[in-house]
């Protein structure tokens, strides 16, 4: 054997190896609360499209992970489904998973009992699914596992579910389990928050339909907030086509005081409730109305660049922060948007004249610092609230966070 014959197996050995010690696992045992073993259980990750199935001891593995935070969901008919936070680093993690028996009868009364009940599916599906092109080839396959609840006092849609949401996506190839944690649509400020764990399954389909969900996905991957925070955590976001501002909120100087606005609706309210109403003093109403509706605030946008480094900090190993005051305002000049969003979708934010219809998005902190992974992540949904392209986008458009886009030059 030749000297440079050793050192290629050596280094192949080595690079074995290295691969090796980086690759961690989470493995268990699912039972229910008797401690029996429960074989055949469906093993999920959040996110992904790594799945496995519990063996006839109730043993599974999910093998050959990243060091990172997973979330583990576990399905089995008949039991409410499991999710477990997992952190792992370099070493493996073992859990036990216990499982308790779904009680359907109560679920079923309860749909029956609110005549509302279809009225707020639909708006559930525009708010969850989205009212994208992608939407339209959407299909919610098992409605009747939602739970809604709406306070008439409040104006807010509160949905759950107690097992897995499957919905089907014929757009982009995707049989979604979503473990819809929680979803309100708060119909006074017009803010949805809605987070769960899906688990994406790929469905079958001829060549050139593969084909096309591949062209699909590439394009609801490109810009989105995903793509958005992976370019973050590798400080990459000018070259993946992220242009980055600051949008502030500031007083409206040309907004009259309260105190004299409502003085004169006021007074030309009492006017108008005279046998002497003139066109003059109900003009001056109108007036006065139409300036107690102008904004007390109004946004301006500071056009210098923000630089990833500046706004990124590492605090914590594998976990990256962003935390700041003035909303972000994102474009991405990848992709423009199209006649279809600007003209019918409600979310379209402003922008100069001279800057071209790119996709633009506004990300306003809720509840800082909000912490994100290298796929993309977000920690806590709820950190963060998203308007304008990103609001527009929902669960239709979503892909795994281990799809890998192709290489090719845009």
């Amino acid at each position: 054997m030749t000297k440079s014959l050793l050192i290629t197996i050596s280094l192949l050995l080595i690079a074995l190896f290295a691969s090796s010690q980086n690759s961690v696992s989470i493995s268990g045992t699912v039972k229910d609360v008797k401690g029996e073993i429960l074989p055949g259980a469906g093993i999920y990750l959040s996110g992904y499209k790594i799945a496995a199935v519990s063996d006839n001891s109730g043993k599974f593995t999910l093998a050959n992970l990243k060091p990172g935070n997973y979330d583990v969901l576990i399905q089995m008919m008949g039991y409410l489904p499991f999710s477990k936070n997992v952190i792992i680093s370099d070493k493996s993690v073992v859990l036990e998973a216990t499982l308790h028996e779904s009680v359907t009868q109560l679920k079923e009364v309860v749909i029956n009992i609110d005549p509302n009940r279809q009225k707020y599916i639909e708006l559930f599906k525009d708010r969850f699914i989205g009212k994208t092109p992608n939407a339209e080839k959407c299909k919610i396959l098992n409605p009747e596992v939602l739970i809604t609840e709406y306070d008439k006092a409040r104006r807010i849609l509160k949905v759950t579910a107690d097992e897995f949401l499957i919905v089907e996506n014929q757009a982009l190839g995707y049989r979604i389990k979503y473990l819809l944690k929680y979803f309100e649509n708060d119909f006074n400020s017009n803010i949805i928050f809605f987070s769960g764990l899906p688990h994406f399954e790929e469905l079958d389909g001829s060549k050139s339909k593969k084909k096309k969900w591949l062209k699909n996905r590439e394009i609801a991957y490109a810009g989105s907030t995903q793509h958005f925070f992976k370019s973050l955590y590798n400080n990459k976001t000018k070259e993946e086509g992220f242009i980055i501002y600051k949008l502030r909120e500031v007083e409206n100087k040309n907004r009259l005081a309260d105190k004299l606005i409502d003085y004169k609706i006021k007074l030309f309210t009492s006017q108008s409730r005279t046998a002497f109403l003139t066109d003059s003093s109900n003009d001056s109403l109108i007036y006065w109305q139409r300036k107690k509706n102008e904004p007390k605030t109004v946004q301006v946008l500071n056009r210098t660049e923000v630089l990833t480094d500046t706004l990124v900090k590492t605090i914590y190993k594998d976990l990256k922060t962003i935390n700041y005051n003035d909303a972000l305002y994102i474009m991405f000049t990848k992709e423009r948007e199209t006649k279809l969003y600007t003209s019918t979708s409600g979310h379209t934010v402003g922008r100069p004249v001279d800057i071209p219809n790119y996709q633009i998005s506004v990300m306003t902190m809720i509840d800082g610092p909000a912490n994100f992974y290298e796929v993309g992540a977000v920690q806590d949904p709820k950190s963060l609230l998203y308007s304008g392209f990103w609001g527009y986008e929902k669960v239709a458009d979503m892909v795994p966070l281990d799809f890998i886009p192709s290489q090719k030059s845009e």
